[in-house]
């Protein structure tokens, strides 16, 4: 999705950036980053990396649209329906003022 806040991530740039890794290899490309993939590849290239992607299915670019846009909406309903737990949470919580 659109975090980039993952350790598992983090420690592999890392290493990369470290130049311990000299290849990768990843079932779909997405599961490393749905969206900066391309970045990332070229992060690990600049370290003497190369990135094998083992599922080479080509979609066509309105297929790949679709399936990005798809994912976006899937993030952010997350997030949405995580801040109404939040706020049911809020009011829920006597030691908060106001409750």
């Amino acid at each position: 999705g659109l975090n980039y806040r993952r350790k598992g991530l983090k420690a592999l740039l890392g290493r990369v950036l470290s130049r311990d890794v000299s290849e990768i290899v990843v079932a779909h490309k997405d599961r490393m980053a749905r969206f900066g993939f391309e970045l990332i590849e070229w992060i690990c290239e600049q370290n003497g990396c190369r990135i094998v992607v083992l599922d080479q299915s080509n979609l066509s670019p309105e297929r790949e649209m679709v399936e990005d846009i798809l994912a976006i909406v899937h993030v952010f309903s997350c997030r949405l329906y995580g801040l109404r737990k939040y706020k049911s949470v809020i009011k829920e919580d006597p030691s908060l003022p106001g409750n």
